[in-house]
């Protein structure tokens, strides 16, 4: 195995599980990828490299069969999951609870019902497909059909179910994680499925840090016999010992240029056509005391999202998709400590932040989020004691599968949303028999769920003709 992030270690575990000895090699000296933790700030704060909400964590068919709470991972849960403050008039709030957000939506409240309901109530079994390639044998049929109506639709078409400027700000600031403009179809799916797991798993953060998650995964891999070496930087497939299987954890570049010559023609032309989507320029922020937001509910929000109405986020995302910087980009800020208080140091709290920008922006997006928080919790500044910075460059030199600070490893284009990283019936093998990519650039892309980790696996395991362990792979 090349790479320790989540699905690194994912595809680990599930081959070390089935019986055959491992070996995972992470070119940094820590591992966990984009699930690392460390203090960025100030000493006694701890600040989430990346990945710090959890909605796929809890309810993923791979993680949940684990058993990872015996080694130490423990997910914890805030008041409210996510808030989207607004320039006039309340906050749009989601909590896990379907019938609370309902609640809170006042005139849109049956239409959040009807959107959701269905969603809620099948959520682990659309899940089972929805973590798959899009080219499988679907295990619920009908419901993936049902699904793929709405999913198809962009976020611009789907939002005007809603009458208020909050519900469709709510629903645009989850939308938005897709990091894909309003107007393309499929732009709804993410949302769809983020405030779906929302009601039916919550938010949650991982206790001590996104760490404790591969920290978990490790864990479990040693105690099934499998080794992890740091500090290794594989160049070439050639540097590796013989191997039944090989899987990388890379973007489909990087695997490109480990595999060379050896990897066929036709994969190689796709591997360099691969597309990757806008940056995150991310900072991280020592707050005495917390950020004082305008609207309570921010207070007790988790994650927040900033950008204003719809119609402000829809612009921002479509300014960075022409690779220009907007003067307000859509912010989202990550205030794990409210659900897990052994971030903080006293009263000085880690704040998360990181806005849209274009890819490999070059420029400096600090005051840009600075000024988003402001926007609904003026006399932020006077309370920040120490910033840590991370630009696109950074973030691509912090985890090199962040091409041009791309954290979701490719643009989620209408082909590559159905057909990453490649055209293929195994989108997992490389052409090279034995030879597997399970980064997020594989399905079901993006998110501390192991499953890119844990279908590459399975794909080694039918090759192998080994019976692997069943994780709705």
């Amino acid at each position: 195995m090349v790479g320790a992030g989540p699905n690194g270690l994912a595809g680990a575990v599930t081959l070390a599980r089935a019986g055959l000895r491992v070996t995972v090699l992470e070119a940094a000296d820590t591992i966990g990828g984009g699930t690392r933790t460390s203090e960025l700030t100030v000493p006694g704060v701890l600040h989430d490299h990346c990945s710090a909400a959890h909605p796929f964590g809890p309810g993923s068919p791979f993680l949940r069969t684990l058993g990872l709470e015996r080694h130490g991972l423990r997910w914890a849960y805030p008041d409210v999951d996510l808030a989207h403050p607004m320039d006039t008039g309340p906050a749009g709030v989601m909590v896990a609870s379907l019938e609370d957000t309902v609640a809170g939506l006042g005139a849109d409240g049956a239409t959040w019902r009807r959107l959701f309901g269905p969603l809620v109530e099948h959520f682990d079994a659309l899940c089972e497909d929805l973590l798959q390639p899009v080219m499988h044998l679907p295990r619920h049929p009908v419901l993936l059909a049902r699904f793929g109506l709405q999913a198809l639709q962009p976020a611009a078409l789907s939002a005007r179910r809603f009458a208020t400027d909050r519900a469709r700000a709510l629903f645009a600031g989850t939308a938005a994680h897709g990091f894909r403009p309003f107007a393309h179809p499929t732009t709804a799916a993410v949302g769809l499925m983020l405030m779906a797991a929302c009601h039916s798993y919550g938010w949650p953060v991982a206790r001590g840090g996104s760490r404790s998650i591969t920290d978990a995964l490790a864990a479990d891999l040693r105690a099934h016999g499998g080794t992890i070496e740091t500090g290794v930087r594989v160049r070439a497939l050639r540097e590796l010992p013989p191997a039944d299987a090989v899987l990388l954890d890379l973007v489909p570049s990087a695997v490109a240029d480990i595999a060379g010559d050896r990897l066929p023609a036709r994969v190689g032309r796709a591997y360099r056509r691969y597309r990757h989507g806008p940056g995150a320029f991310k900072i991280d922020l020592a707050v005495q005391g917390g950020v004082p937001w305008i609207d309570e509910h921010c207070a007790r929000a988790a994650n927040v999202h900033l950008g204003g109405t719809f119609e402000d986020i829809a612009h921002a995302e479509r300014e960075v998709h022409r690779g220009r910087m907007p003067e307000r980009p859509f912010v989202l800020v990550g205030q794990q400590y409210l659900a897990d208080p052994s971030r903080s140091a006293g009263d000085v709290h880690p704040i998360w932040a990181y806005a849209h920008v274009p890819h490999g922006y070059p420029g400096d997006a600090t005051e840009a989020i600075v000024a988003q928080i402001e926007r609904f919790a003026p006399g932020l500044r006077e309370r920040i004691l120490a910033t840590a910075v991370r630009s696109t460059r950074d973030m691509e030199a912090d985890n090199a599968n962040y091409v041009g600070g791309d954290i979701i490893a490719g643009a989620n284009t209408m082909r590559q949303v159905a057909l990453r990283p490649r055209v293929a019936l195994n989108p997992y093998s490389t052409g090279i028999p034995g030879v597997y990519i399970c980064s997020a650039a594989s399905p079901p892309g993006a998110g501390a769920h192991g499953m890119c980790g844990a279908n590459a696996a399975a794909s080694a395991l039918r090759h192998l003709g080994i019976r692997g362990v069943h994780h709705g792979t």
